[in-house]
């Protein structure tokens, strides 16, 4: 499609993405969420205990007020800079290995944000259950001043963001039902959507011939598996919630070392996740409102050290490393 430039809309105040029912939970428990249809679900469910070797947390980063100051997302170009979706100041940041922040893109209400495999960054935009907009942006990280350009848009109620190889783009829905996927053009593919029949997604990440997504509305924070080619054969590769009162609202999620790497937004925790086995771990507590994880790329030091980064409703950007 013909990319048409586009302006950002001045910042909000607040984060709309967060919903009355996602900040019940997290304020004082997990009754304010409706339960959502899933497919069957594996055994009963124990909370994950620490990973044997634990990391520690050294912030990238500092933030400023919670939840106004919200970094949403994150994403590496693999040419040295680390691209972060300000959600509250309607722009994506551009940061150096040192932290200092080289340049920012004007995108309203920008949410997940992946590089595609044509070396643009894409972003989406409008990522609110509310947006009566919302849709996809690119710009090209390695101009001197990167323009946005609008790739989709007419959506609603989109979060986590995907590509695969070919170009294919997936996008989470934390309150609807189905992965939403986009053909390279920006038509949707129905049919897919349909048959990725899973209510609640939030992050998704493609890995091989497979899509991950963690799913945020269900009360066994599951993350679950979706055949590229075969989306109807869906299913449960992990339950990190023992009991409705633990629910983790579970947020953007990667894969590293074969493994699935997720954020726990509710308990400030970032578990990892054994594809195979379903079997689980925490990886490392403390984070504050925990939003997206990234293994460093082309990013200098922290990229030898493969280190994670991870983006917090905090406004916080955290590095973490091994002990």
């Amino acid at each position: 499609m013909t990319p048409t430039p586009v302006r950002a809309p001045k910042p909000n105040r607040l984060p709309s993405r967060l919903a009355a029912g996602l900040l019940s939970a997290l304020l004082v428990g997990a009754s304010q969420i409706p339960a959502a249809a899933s497919a069957p679900q594996p055994a009963p469910a124990t909370a994950p205990a620490p990973c044997p070797q634990q990391a520690r947390l050294q912030v990238f980063h500092e933030g400023g007020v919670p939840l106004l100051d919200w970094r949403e997302n994150l994403e590496f170009d693999g040419h040295g800079t680390l691209w972060v979706s300000h959600i509250t100041q309607n722009r994506v940041e551009g940061y150096a290995p040192d932290g200092s922040l080289r340049t920012s893109v004007e995108v309203p209400g920008p949410g997940g944000i992946r590089r595609g495999p044509d070396g643009l960054m894409y972003v989406n935009y409008g990522v609110s259950p509310t947006s009566s907009d919302a849709g996809i942006m690119r710009f090209d990280p390695r101009a001197a001043e990167p323009q946005p350009a609008k790739v989709v848009g007419g959506l609603s109620g989109i979060n986590g963001l995907a590509i695969d190889d070919a170009g294919n783009f997936y996008l989470g829905r934390e309150f609807a039902k189905g992965v939403l996927k986009l053909r390279p053009d920006g038509s949707k593919d129905e049919a897919w959507t349909a048959a990725a029949d899973v209510f609640g997604t939030n992050g998704v990440e493609v890995v091989g011939d497979q899509l991950y997504a963690s799913v945020i509305t269900d009360f066994a924070s599951p993350v679950v598996r979706i055949p590229l080619a075969d989306p109807a054969a869906h299913t449960t590769v992990a339950d990190l919630s023992p009991n409705p009162l633990a629910i983790k609202l579970l947020d953007d999620l990667t894969y590293a070392d074969d493994r699935i790497v997720v954020t726990s937004f509710r308990d400030g925790e970032l578990i990892r996740v054994d594809p195979d086995t379903g079997r689980s771990c925490v990886l490392a507590r403390g984070l504050r409102l925990p939003s997206s994880v990234r293994v460093a790329r082309g990013f200098g030091e922290h990229s030898t050290q493969h280190a994670p980064f991870v983006t917090e409703a905090s406004g916080r950007i955290v590095k973490v490393t091994p002990r």
